[in-house]
């Protein structure tokens, strides 16, 4: 069979593809149990948040209105009302955000809203100009590597590397580096980073806003695991919005990952494109994530259980894998990027003897999936830089006892590696 040059580019491999791949087969196959996870995104699961949902769903299969709205019609391609108004009237009234439900739209899932966002924004142009998706920083995402619908849709920059102690380090936004030109589409950042865990700071996501601004392009923010929920940021960051900036959040780190519920705020025109594709994609978003989450979207508690149950959750799990780390990387030239955030350690092994996908495939025969680190450069897959071969995405979210010997794993591998 032939296919076209879209179906070429999106049935060849991909990074996102085979993280998702390991994900599925070592989470659903009965006959992988001892394998330990701890490569891909899938969150942690947390009692207090799984015993409210359950608690919703009784709620709603115990109201006949309820469950109809739940699985029974179909909502708008926007995605649905209630959930909509609900959420603006939160954010306006927490922080001073001018909005109303035209300035959210829901997708099925983030994974979604970046591709759409990425395609309707570069790409090529009816008078010939072929734009792109600025990363001030990488690494970045390793999902959106794959998204463009042809080559060319990213270009990405180094950052600076601060070494902080003997241990641990931290990536910074080179603003001196920082190339925005007439073919920049948008600016994009994650705040906290897949896959590192690092924060920009309030004064450097207002140094891209100002950027943006200046060249008249959106700043993109994607606040999957961030601010204001769910809140998984270990170090000061204030949330912010403005018309000019496309906020993306979602329900999936809350604890809702297969709900597959994006959040999109941004100025109407946004809003409209996004539900115009929605709508010849999907014909209509999910219903399930926004009708789970509404109560806690009304009450503000979603804000409340994401800084008192959600982030504690992460920062304890966070601390512990540090202090193994530390213990058992000691006199090695390994540093970790400094955990600010979301759920991953990013290790950095200097003058690695291996590439990282031989250090995955080495970890994945002792029954370990991690993520090799050249997979999370996106727009930068040219560049000759031998810092993207030594690094390690690990996921510290399962139980402490799966963590435990998967870090066990890594330190004796490394060890062995470089002695």
């Amino acid at each position: 069979m032939s296919f076209s040059a879209f179906g070429k580019k999106f049935t060849s491999e991909s990074g996102i593809l085979n993280l998702m791949e390991d994900l599925g087969n070592a989470l659903a196959n009965p006959d992988a149990k001892d394998i330990i996870m701890m490569g891909g995104g899938n969150p942690a699961h947390i009692p207090e948040i799984e015993d409210i949902v359950r608690q919703r769903l009784v709620d709603i299969s115990n109201d006949t209105h309820e469950l109809q709205q739940l699985i029974g019609v179909y909502d708008t391609p926007q995605g649905e009302k209630a959930f909509r108004q609900a959420l603006a009237e939160l954010l306006s009234k927490e922080f001073g955000w001018p909005l109303s439900e035209n300035n959210i739209a829901l997708t099925n899932g983030s994974q979604s809203a970046f591709f759409m966002l990425f395609n309707l924004l570069a790409g090529e142009y009816d008078n010939g100009e072929h734009k792109h998706v600025l990363f001030p920083m990488a690494p970045e995402y390793i999902g959106y590597a794959d998204a463009g619908l042809s080559k060319g849709y990213f270009k990405a920059c180094k950052p600076e590397i601060e070494l902080i102690g003997e241990r641990q380090f931290k990536y910074r936004v080179d603003f001196d580096a920082l190339s925005v030109t007439d073919n920049t589409a948008a600016i994009c950042v994650s705040r906290p980073t897949n896959p590192t865990g690092n924060v920009v700071t309030d004064e450097e996501v207002e140094r891209l806003d100002a950027l943006a601004k200046a060249h008249n392009i959106p700043l993109i923010i994607d606040g999957a695991y961030g601010t204001p929920f769910p809140d998984i940021i270990f170090s000061d960051a204030t949330p912010f919005w403005n018309d000019n900036v496309i906020l993306c959040l979602s329900l999936s780190k809350f604890g809702l990952p297969a709900a597959r519920t994006g959040i999109v705020i941004a100025k109407p025109e946004i809003i409209d494109a996004i539900s115009n594709v929605n709508a010849i994609l999907s014909l209509a978003t999910n219903s399930i994530g926004a009708r789970l989450a509404l109560p806690l979207i009304s009450s503000g508690d979603i804000l409340k259980l994401s800084r008192e149950v959600v982030k504690p959750f992460y920062q304890e799990r966070c601390n512990l894998a540090i202090q193994q780390l530390e213990q058992g990387l000691s006199g090695l030239p390994v540093r970790v990027h400094k955990p600010e955030g979301a759920m991953f350690l990013w290790l950095w092994c200097k003058d690695l003897p291996i590439s990282s996908q031989t250090l995955y495939e080495r970890l994945k025969e002792k029954g370990l999936i991690v993520v090799p680190g050249h997979y999370f450069f996106p727009g930068m897959e040219d560049e000759d830089w031998a810092h993207k071969d030594e690094c390690l995405r690990i996921n510290y979210s399962q139980s402490p006892e799966h963590v435990k010997e998967g870090l066990r794993l890594i330190c004796d591998e490394l060890n062995s590696i470089y002695n």
